[in-house]
C-alpha cells in the first residue's frame, strides 16, 4: 500500500503544471543565508541585487541548483548534508525533500541536465569519503542510480556545454561526524569529466608540486573550467589558488607573492565574465581579479567576501555582513545591505548552474 501511495503521489506531481521562472519574478541569482533570528533561508535575487523571495531552510544551506525552465530550485545543505530541498519558487513550498542513501551524504552542490529531466548530486561515502554522483529523475525526483566520481571528497559539480558533467574531487577524506581532515599527507585533488550516464570521459589530477591544493569550486570559461582552490599544506606558503582546466589539463595561475598571501590559502567562490575571472576569500577579506587567461590583475578588499557571480562585464558579491556589492572597472560600489549573513555562494540562473 505504501508503494502504491508513493506511486500515485508521484503521478499526481508529474501531471501538475509547473510554473516558469517568469512567474517567480525572474530572479537572476540564488543565495543561502542565515537570518537575524538564527534561522536559514534561500533567497531569489533580482539582477539589481534585491530579494524577490525567501524560502525557509531547515538548517544551514550551501549552494543551489536551478531548473533550466521550471521555477524549481534545489537547495543543498552544507556538507555533510542530509537534505536537499526542491523548492517551488512561485508558491514558496517544498515540492520534494531529497535524502542520500545510507552511508552517503550530500556535499553541497548539484546540477541539472540541459533538458531538466535529471538532477546530478555531489556526494561521498561516509566510511571512506569515496566520491559519488547521485542521479535523480525530475518528474517525481526519485533516485535512479549513482556512479563513482573517481576521486575523494567531491564538492562542486557543473554541466559543460556539451552536456557532460565536470566534478571537483577535492581529494580530502573527512570524518563525517566533525569534518576532521584525515589524509592531508596523501591527498590528491582531481577533475573528473563524466557523461550523462556517469561514464568517465577524462580525469585530470593536480600537479605533483601542488597535491595539497584542494579543488573546491568551479566556473565555466571558454573551452574549459576555472577552479577555486584551498591550500591544505604549510600555511606559510602563498601558493596559486586559481587554476584552469582546458583540453583535460590543469594549469595553475600564480599571483604575485604578496597578493597571493592576502588570500590566506583560501579561495571560496569563483565566477567568470567573458573577459575576467574572480575568486573570493572570506578568510582574507579580499577578491582577486584575473584575466580570462588566468593572468593576475588586481586584489580588492571586501570584509568576509563570500559568494560571487557574473553581472554583465562585472561581478556581484555577497558577504557575511549581509551586504551586496558590485565590481566594475570603476571599482566596488554598494548595492544593498540586509539583516542577515550571506553564505558561501551566489548562484546565477543562467541555464548552466
Amino acid at each position: 500500500m505504501a508503494s502504491r501511495r508513493a506511486f500515485l503521489a508521484g503521478l499526481a506531481a508529474a501531471t501538475l503544471p509547473r510554473m516558469s521562472w517568469a512567474e517567480a519574478g525572474n530572479p537572476s541569482y540564488l543565495a543561502a543565508a542565515q537570518l537575524a533570528d538564527g534561522t536559514f533561508a534561500l533567497h531569489g535575487l533580482s539582477a539589481a541585487g534585491h530579494s524577490l523571495f525567501d524560502l525557509p531552510l531547515p538548517a544551514r544551506g550551501h549552494a543551489a541548483a536551478a531548473h533550466p525552465t521550471q521555477a524549481l530550485a534545489v537547495a543543498f545543505a552544507r556538507r555533510p548534508g542530509t537534505f536537499a530541498l526542491v523548492l517551488d519558487a512561485v508558491t514558496g513550498s517544498v515540492a520534494h525533500r531529497l535524502a542520500p542513501p545510507g552511508n552517503r551524504h550530500f556535499n553541497g552542490h548539484g546540477a541539472f541536465s540541459a533538458d531538466g529531466t535529471r538532477l546530478y548530486t555531489a556526494e561521498q561515502r561516509a566510511d571512506d569519503s569515496a566520491g559519488i554522483m547521485g542521479i535523480w529523475e525530475t518528474a517525481g525526483f526519485t533516485r535512479t542510480g549513482e556512479v563513482l566520481t573517481h576521486g575523494i571528497g567531491p564538492h562542486d559539480l557543473k554541466r559543460l556545454p556539451d552536456g557532460s558533467l565536470i566534478v571537483a574531487n577535492g581529494g580530502i577524506a573527512t570524518d563525517p561526524t566533525d569534518r576532521t581532515k584525515l589524509n592531508l599527507d596523501t591527498m590528491r585533488a582531481s577533475l573528473a569529466r563524466l557523461d550523462g550516464d556517469g561514464t568517465l570521459l577524462s580525469l585530470a589530477e593536480m600537479p605533483q608540486e601542488y597535491v595539497q591544493n584542494s579543488i573546491r569550486h568551479l566556473t565555466l570559461i571558454p573551452g574549459g573550467v576555472a577552479m577555486a582552490l584551498q591550500w591544505e599544506g604549510d600555511p606559510a606558503e602563498a601558493v596559486p589558488l586559481l587554476a584552469l582546466w582546458q583540453e583535460d589539463q590543469i594549469t595553475l595561475c600564480p599571483a604575485p607573492l604578496a597578493e597571493a598571501a592576502r588570500m590566506q590559502g583560501y579561495a571560496g567562490s569563483i565566477a567568470a565574465t567573458a573577459g575576467q575571472i574572480a575568486i573570493t576569500s572570506s578568510h582574507g577579506g579580499v577578491i582577486q581579479i584575473y584575466g580570462i587567461d588566468g593572468a593576475f590583475q588586481q586584489t580588492l578588499t571586501r570584509i568576509d567576501a563570500s559568494g560571487i557571480a557574473a553581472q554583465g562585464d562585472g561581478f556581484l558579491v555577497t558577504d557575511g555582513t549581509g551586504a551586496l556589492t558590485r565590481i566594475t572597472a570603476a571599482g566596488i560600489t554598494a548595492v544593498e545591505t540586509m539583516p542577515l549573513a550571506w553564505d558561501n555562494h551566489l548562484v546565477a540562473l543562467d541555464g548552466a548552474v
